[in-house]
């Protein structure tokens, strides 16, 4: 039996506080957002599902996709995680390390079709309010390095990738892009990010 004939085509999205829409209402989280899209591009999808918190890690976030246990295959997986990982100082081999991990898991969920899993970027927060004082060129040269791995990762397993980094860098003059917080996404960035990943998402659906 197919089993996505059954549970209908749906969405899993994975991450931290980029995901999980942090200062934002639910419906302009980017993957509602991009669900909304995929709609009125005829890729109507039965449910979005998320696994993410605001804080988390890379090993945060697979505690709390063991602790979920979402049940696939889904048609579409996104994986946006890191930016806590390079807050922390954590080491960037631990991230590469357990960010492989993370991959092998999200390609399981999507019943083990790694071009229907999205990886996205890490945004650079080093260009919001919050970091005003900090070492902005030392929080990009970080975010670019952490990039690295995951964009190694992601063309390691055949996962997609896109990039909303240098979208996310708009922020420094366009204020309009964060929310009051100071630090997180406002939905007209996530809007932009949801552009972004459509082309993907409807690939990866059309050929999942």
């Amino acid at each position: 039996m197919d089993v996505l004939a059954v549970l209908g085509r749906r969405f899993l999205a994975l991450g931290d506080s980029y995901t999980i829409g942090e200062a934002v209402g639910e419906t302009d989280r980017w993957p509602a957002q991009l669900a909304r899209l995929l709609g009125r591009e005829g890729f109507a999808l039965a449910s979005t599902e998320i696994i993410a918190s605001t804080g988390w890690t890379t090993g945060e976030l697979a505690q709390g996709i063991r602790l979920a246990g979402p049940r696939g295959p889904f048609a579409l997986v996104s994986l946006l995680i890191g930016v806590n990982n390079q807050y922390r100082g954590r080491p960037i081999d631990e991230y590469r390390a357990e960010l492989r991990e993370l991959l092998v898991t999200a390609v399981d969920l999507a019943g083990g079709a790694a071009r229907n899993v999205v990886v996205l970027s890490i945004p650079d927060w080093g260009v919001t309010p919050f970091a005003e004082g900090r070492e902005r060129a030392g929080i990009a040269r970080d975010i670019d390095s952490f990039n690295e791995v995951n964009r190694d990762e992601a063309a390691r397993v055949d996962a997609r990738y896109v990039d909303v980094t240098q979208v996310s860098r708009r922020a420094l003059s366009e204020p309009e892009l964060i929310t009051e917080d100071g630090l997180h996404p406002s939905a007209a960035m996530y809007a932009r990010w949801a552009e972004l990943v459509l082309p993907e998402a409807k690939a990866a659906m059309t050929t999942g």
